[in-house]
């Protein structure tokens, strides 16, 4: 499992213009699930995001975690973070 985090004041999803999801300041997380991941894996990773301290506190500092401010948060399936790119130009995506 891999996941890309972002923090963000606001994101949204948009399928054939249609907009099917929002959040207001919060993670956007990117995540690519292998054939191989299990749920297990899954709470692991989550409760590893939810407790990460990279929201900003009243000082500007990065010191409070998504719950600790209240915020939002949006996954989005990212198959592409597994490409395999080791052969040739042409990226695999089969793991």
């Amino acid at each position: 499992m891999r996941a890309v985090i972002q923090r963000v004041q606001r994101a949204s999803v948009t399928i054939d213009g249609v907009e099917t999801a929002r959040i207001g300041a919060g993670y956007l997380i990117l995540l690519g699930v292998g054939a191989a991941d299990t749920q297990a894996e899954a709470e692991r990773l989550w409760q590893k995001i939810f407790a990460l301290r990279i929201m900003e506190d009243e000082g500007g500092k990065t010191n409070r975690s998504i719950d600790d401010v209240g915020g939002d948060v949006l996954v989005v399936s990212q198959f592409t973070l597994y490409a395999d790119c080791r052969r040739g130009r042409r990226p695999s995506f089969t793991a």
